[in-house]
């Protein structure tokens, strides 16, 4: 069994003059990213390995959540390639994960996602959110034989706030 965690970075604040890998996150994001984080700690979730996405606002929604998690620094890796927004290089950047790794966690970006998410989730979602969380599960031994999975978790930052 092979389990993927996807974790879309929080909302981002558009208030300074940036490259699009530099955009911070708003207090939103933040704030939303800990909700995230704390339905987690209730689910006693834990990967054995975390990715990003080099882009300031994945890598501040990582850090928030590995944080909470309380997931140590080695186990987090940056990646080039997952700052990706079709999913392509996503895909292929799962297909070649070591076969020793059952359960990870990505932070990247939409529109990446949520086509990720469709394509080889059974629950059709129609836009993960900004901090939304979905995780999948893999009858398979090998990352190079990913297919259909079975959607097992879904969480929506909107469906924890209290406004």
């Amino acid at each position: 069994m092979k389990t993927i965690t996807l974790i879309r970075h929080g909302k981002s604040s558009w208030k300074y003059d940036v490259i699009d890998r530099e955009r911070p996150l708003q207090s939103r994001g933040e704030n939303d990213a800990i909700l995230v984080a704390n339905q987690l700690v209730v689910n006693k979730y834990l990967p054995q390995k975390v990715f990003s996405s080099p882009a300031n606002r994945a890598l501040s929604t990582c850090r928030i959540v590995t944080k909470i998690l309380q997931i140590p620094n080695e186990k987090i890796s940056v990646v080039e390639e997952l700052y990706d927004f079709d999913g392509r290089n996503v895909i292929e950047f799962i297909k070649n994960l070591s076969n020793t790794l059952n359960n990870i966690m990505i932070f990247g970006h939409n529109h990446a996602f949520t086509s990720i998410s469709n394509i080889f989730g059974d629950r059709f979602i129609d836009n993960l959110p900004t901090s939304g969380l979905i995780t999948i599960k893999f009858n398979i031994e090998s990352w190079q034989d990913l297919e259909k999975g079975t959607t097992e978790l879904i969480i929506i930052p909107k469906e924890l706030r209290n406004d």
